[in-house]
C-alpha cells in the first residue's frame, strides 16, 4: 500500500473545517500540506513568496469544499507578515492549526558567510515561526486550544556539507518548539516539530545528481524516496485530535538515514 494512493489515505474528522495556516504552502513540502487539509475539508490558507505556482494550486484545488486562500507574503518582513496573518486570521475567523514549514536551503561556504547573510538566513529560516506562532496563539486561546507544528531538517542531525546557517537555524527550531509547548501547554495549544529526511521535491533535486540520490538511499533503513504526501501524512496526524497528548517532541520523517 502506498501513502500516496489517495483511496488509502487515513481520514480524520477532527480536522474537518479546522482553520490551518501554512507558511510556504505553494510548492514542494507545502504544496503537499495544502493538498493534505484540503483534502481532510479543513479551511486552509497558505502564504509564499512563489505567486505563480501558489495560484496555480489553488485553480487546481478549485473544486474543493473549502478552497484554499492564498496570500503573498515575504516572511522576512515581520510587519508584513503580521499584516497578512491578521488578514487571513479575519477571513478565516480565526486559525486553530499553524504549520511553520517555509525555509530556504541554499548552500555556502563557512567563509562566504557576512553579517549580513547570516541575519538573512535566520530572518528566512527561523524568525518568522516564532513571530507566527505569537500571532496565532491569541486566536487559538480564545477557541480553547490549538497545535503548531514546526518543520524541522534532519541535515543537522546528520551534520551535512555547505549548510553550516541552515543547520543552526533547524537546530534552534527544536529548542523553541520545547520552550513554546512548556508555555503554552496549559492554553491546550501542543506544539512539535517535524523532521524530514530527504524529500524528492523540485527544489532537492537540483541538488542531487542520481548518483548523490543512491548515496541517499542506500544511507536509509528503507528503500525508496520520501515524497511529500508521506510528510503530510505525519502533519496531518500531529495536527489532529488523535495526538491530543503528543507535544514538545521531535517526529522525525527520514526513512531511516543516518
Amino acid at each position: 500500500m502506498s501513502v500516496t494512493d489517495p483511496s488509502q489515505r487515513a481520514s480524520y474528522p477532527s480536522l474537518r473545517d479546522k482553520r490551518v495556516l501554512i507558511t510556504g504552502g505553494g510548492s514542494g513540502i507545502g504544496e503537499g500540506l495544502v493538498d493534505a487539509f484540503v483534502a481532510q475539508g479543513a479551511r486552509v490558507a497558505f502564504v509564499d513568496i512563489a505567486e505563480d505556482a501558489s495560484r496555480a494550486l489553488v485553480e487546481r484545488l478549485s473544486g474543493a469544499a473549502h478552497v484554499p486562500l492564498f496570500r503573498p507574503c515575504n516572511l522576512a518582513d515581520i510587519d508584513a507578515f503580521k499584516r497578512t496573518l491578521a488578514e487571513i486570521e479575519q477571513a478565516l475567523g480565526g486559525i486553530d492549526i499553524l504549520v511553520n514549514n517555509a525555509a530556504n536551503d541554499d548552500r555556502h561556504t563557512i567563509a562566504e558567510v557576512t553579517p549580513d547573510y547570516w541575519d538573512d538566513r535566520m530572518a528566512v529560516n527561523l524568525r518568522h515561526l516564532f513571530f507566527a506562532a505569537q500571532a496565532a496563539v491569541p486566536a487559538m486561546k480564545r477557541a480553547g486550544g490549538g497545535v503548531i507544528l514546526n518543520f524541522g531538517s534532519i541535515s543537522w542531525h546528520l551534520g551535512l556539507p555547505d549548510l553550516v546557517l541552515y543547520q543552526t537555524a533547524k537546530a534552534a527550531i527544536e529548542g523553541l518548539t520545547r520552550g513554546l509547548a512548556r508555555d503554552l501547554g496549559r492554553d491546550n495549544i501542543r506544539v512539535n516539530t517535524i523532521v524530514p529526511g530527504n524529500v524528492q521535491t523540485p527544489r532537492q533535486m537540483k541538488w542531487y545528481t542520481p548518483e548523490g540520490e543512491a548515496e541517499i538511499v542506500a544511507a536509509q533503513c528503507l528503500d525508496g524516496r520520501i515524497q511529500p504526501a508521506d510528510v503530510a501524512a505525519l502533519t496531518l496526524f500531529l495536527a489532529s485530535d488523535d495526538a491530543r497528548m503528543c507535544t514538545a517532541h521531535d517526529y522525525f520523517i527520514d526513512a531511516g538515514w543516518r
